[in-house]
C-alpha cells in the first residue's frame, strides 16, 4: 500500500516548491549581501546562511507533513485552535517588539511569529467546522455565526500587534473558504457587507498615523519622496531598469542601501532588476502552478474537509503573492507581506512548507482514491458532485 501511495505523490507540485526555495536562496544572498556588510556589520553570506538553515529545516518539515494523513488534523482541531488563540494572546504579553509591532517570540536565537502560523490554523479550523456543518450550514445562527466569531477574534488579536498585512491575508483567505463552503448567498452578502463596514472602521479609527501613511505612499509616493514614498520610488527604479532579462545576477544598484531590507518583502524588485521580466515571470508561473494544483485538488477531493483545506491553502498562497506584488508595484499599501518561498524569513517559510506539505498529502490521497475507484463508480461520483452543486445553487437562489 505504501508503495502505491508513493507512486501517487504529485512530484510536479513538489518540484515547484523546491524550485521556488532554490530561487529564494540565490536571491536572498544576492539582495542581502550589501546590507549584511554595511548595515549589520556581518559577512556577506550572513542572511544566506540563516535562510539556508530554514530551508533545510523546512524541507524536513515538508516531508513530514506530506506523509501525515491530512484527516488527523481534524481530530486535533480543538487543541490546535486553542494553541493558536493562546499564542496570539501571549505574544502581546511576553512578545518582542520588532519594527513597531509586538508580534514575535524570541526563543534563544530563534524568532517565532504566531500570526504566520495563525494562517494555517484558521484554514484548518474553518475547513473542519464548515465540513461538519454541511447539513445545517443554511442556519445562520448555528452554522455561520460561531466560526465567524472565532475568525473575528483572531483578526482582532493580530490587529492589536499591529500586523495589518497578516490580518488582511487571514481575512481574505477565510473569505475564500467561506465562499466555497456552500453558505447561502444572502448570508454571504451579509458577511461581505459586515467585512466592508469593519474595514472602514479599521481604516478610520484603528490604524495608526504610520499605517495610514502607507496608503499615501502607495498611491502618491512622490508627495513624500524622501520619507514614506522613498522605498516605493526606488522599487520603481529597480522594476523599470531590469528590462526583459535584467542587468545580471548580482548586478543590482538599488540593493546598495536604496531599498531598505531588500531581501524581505521588496525582494521582487531586486529580482526584476537583476533577472528582468523573464525572472519575475518564472517565479509568478511557479506560484500560479502551486495555486492551480491546490484548487484542482480541492475540486476533486471527495472529502469536504480535504477540499476546503486545499482551496484554503491555495487561496492563502495566491492572496499573499498578490498582496506582495501589489505592494511592490504601488497598487496596494506596503504591509510587509513576504513573497512566498522567495523572501527571507523563517516563520513565513516554515508556514509555507507546512501548508504545501499538507496540500501534497491531500493531493496524494485524491490521486490514490481515484485509482481505487472503478470507472463506473467514478462516473457516478462525478454525477453526484454535479447534483450537489445544482442543489447548492438552487438553495442559494431560493434563499
Amino acid at each position: 500500500m505504501l508503495k502505491k501511495m508513493l507512486k501517487n505523490y504529485d512530484y510536479t507540485l513538489i518540484a515547484a516548491v523546491f524550485a521556488l526555495c532554490a530561487i529564494g536562496l540565490v536571491m536572498v544572498y544576492s539582495s542581502s549581501m550589501i546590507v549584511a556588510v554595511t548595515i549589520y556589520e556581518q559577512e556577506s553570506m550572513f542572511f544566506f546562511k540563516k535562510h539556508l538553515v530554514w530551508v533545510i529545516l523546512g524541507s524536513f518539515i515538508f516531508i513530514g507533513f506530506t506523509l501525515l494523513p491530512y484527516k488527523a488534523y481534524q481530530k486535533l482541531i480543538i487543541p490546535l485552535t486553542f494553541l493558536m488563540l493562546a499564542s496570539l494572546v501571549l505574544v502581546r504579553i511576553i512578545g518582542e517588539e520588532v519594527n513597531g509591532a509586538i508580534s514575535w517570540f524570541e526563543v534563544g536565537p530563534v524568532s517565532i511569529q504566531p500570526a504566520e502560523y495563525a494562517k494555517i490554523g484558521v484554514i484548518m479550523y474553518l475547513a473542519s467546522v464548515f465540513s461538519k456543518k454541511q447539513h445545517y450550514i443554511s442556519d445562520f445562527k448555528t452554522g455561520v455565526v460561531p466560526p465567524l466569531t472565532v475568525l473575528a477574534l483572531v483578526c482582532f488579536l493580530i490587529l492589536l500587534q499591529p500586523d495589518l498585512g497578516s490580518m488582511m491575508i487571514i481575512a481574505m483567505t477565510a473569505a475564500v473558504i467561506i465562499f466555497c463552503s456552500g453558505m447561502l448567498w444572502r448570508h454571504l452578502l451579509v458577511m461581505i457587507g459586515s467585512m466592508g463596514a469593519l474595514g472602514l472602521i479599521v481604516y478610520n479609527f484603528l490604524l495608526s498615523p504610520e499605517q495610514l501613511s502607507r496608503f499615501t505612499a502607495a498611491y502618491d509616493p512622490f508627495s513624500d519622496s524622501g520619507g514614506t514614498g522613498y522605498q516605493l520610488i526606488n522599487g520603481y527604479l529597480a522594476l523599470g531598469t531590469g528590462g526583459l532579462f535584467g542587468k545580471g545576477l548580482g548586478q543590482s544598484i538599488q540593493k546598495y542601501g536604496f531599498i531598505p531590507e531588500p531581501h524581505t518583502d521588496f525582494i521582487i524588485t531586486i529580482i526584476a532588476e537583476e533577472l528582468g521580466f523573464a525572472g519575475v515571470f518564472v517565479i509568478i508561473l511557479l506560484l500560479f502552478f502551486i495555486v492551480f494544483k491546490g484548487i484542482y485538488t480541492g475540486l476533486h477531493c471527495k472529502d469536504a474537509f480535504g477540499s476546503l483545506l486545499s482551496i484554503g491553502i491555495a487561496g492563502m498562497i495566491g492572496i499573499q503573492t498578490i498582496v506582495n506584488l501589489g505592494a511592490a508595484s504601488g497598487l496596494l499599501p506596503i504591509t510587509g507581506v513576504t513573497l512566498p518561498f522567495i523572501s527571507y524569513g523563517g516563520s513565513s517559510l516554515i508556514l509555507l512548507m507546512i501548508s504545501t506539505g499538507i496540500l501534497v498529502n491531500v493531493s496524494m490521497f485524491v490521486r490514490y482514491r481515484k485509482q481505487q475507484t472503478p470507472p463506473a463508480d467514478e462516473a457516478e461520483v462525478e454525477t453526484n458532485k454535479r447534483t450537489k452543486l445544482r442543489v447548492v445553487s438552487q438553495q442559494r437562489a431560493t434563499h
